[in-house]
């Protein structure tokens, strides 16, 4: 029995179990899952499905920092995205990095340190994410999706002044900071997601919406993405791909808004759940840049 919606949590007992998701109702969101099945093994090679249950006390992202080998992001990757920014359409992925540490859980929150401060253009961005189930390597469009273990979604939080203006081109330096890559709620099967390309994502600050698109505005959909990024680079089991962002971004508004101290950021995609996410503004830093 394969997982469906495969959670990482800490129970009301204090230790963290991996499970899959019981969800409530009619909801396909596990944010408001409060049991899941303990799953036992390892969900990138053998595992099982128990029937023994425990409670959910807070969501942790899906995947430890040990479980994830690279996290990968796409830029510029919807059309009406690129025409907001003013932006040509790419020819090809536009790839960038982040480390592990930026990985964040689906309801931590996005702390902005002092660096991220000093010019304050932090952003949100909401994307599909792909984790990779076994290792890919030369992989065609047409087999691609073969190798995905499931989606999640997330937020790229970037910093424009580092990304663009002081970074020197070097779009990870605006998006590398500890949490800006916050994800979840839960790694929602492949066999439940069997068409990735028509699914409504959207953003919410403080309630209201900023962002709301179908991910079939994708300029490279994720079969067109595993293969293009496997081409002579083994993608490997855990690799966490982020497939970019709709338009609506704060960097595209007239006027331009910035993430402030104390914003609530929720974003959606359908069949998988939600995430929502404080921006907290950290006090006590030293960096003067």
């Amino acid at each position: 029995m394969s997982f469906s919606r495969l959670v990482r949590f800490i129970s009301t007992d204090g230790k963290i179990y991996v499970g899959d998701a019981i969800l409530p109702g009619s909801t396909y969101d596990a944010r408001k899952a409060t049991h899941a099945k303990i799953i036992t093994g390892d969900v990138f090679g053998e595992y099982k499905v128990t029937s023994e249950t425990k409670a959910i006390k807070k969501l942790l992202a899906p995947l430890a920092w040990e479980q994830i080998p690279t996290v990968r992001l796409l830029g510029l990757n919807y059309a009406k995205h690129a025409i907001e920014i003013k932006m040509p359409k790419p020819a090809y992925p536009v790839l960038f990095f982040k480390p592990i540490t930026a990985i964040g859980g689906p309801t931590d929150i996005i702390p902005v340190p002092k660096i991220a401060q000093i010019d304050n253009e932090t952003d949100y961005e909401c994307e599909l994410v792909i984790v990779i189930g076994k290792k890919a390597l030369n992989v065609s469009e047409a087999d691609a999706l073969d190798y995905v273990l499931g989606y999640a979604v997330g937020n790229d939080v970037s910093q424009r002044a580092w990304q663009i203006k002081k970074g020197g081109g070097q779009w990870s330096v605006g998006k590398m900071f500890d949490g800006w890559a916050p994800f979840g709620p839960a790694i929602v099967s492949s066999k439940i997601i069997t068409n990735p390309q028509n699914l409504r994502i959207s953003t919410k600050i403080n309630g209201q919406t900023v962002q709301s698109e179908n991910t079939s505005d994708q300029i490279f959909g994720v079969a067109k993405t595993i293969a293009f990024l496997s081409q002579g680079t083994t993608l490997l089991p855990g690799d966490v791909i982020f497939t970019g962002t709709p338009s609506g971004v704060g960097m595209g508004r007239t006027p331009q808004y910035w993430l402030r101290n104390g914003d609530v950021v929720e974003i959606e995609l359908e069949n998988v759940g939600s995430i929502v996410n404080k921006v907290v503004y950290e006090k006590d830093t030293k960096a003067k840049l």
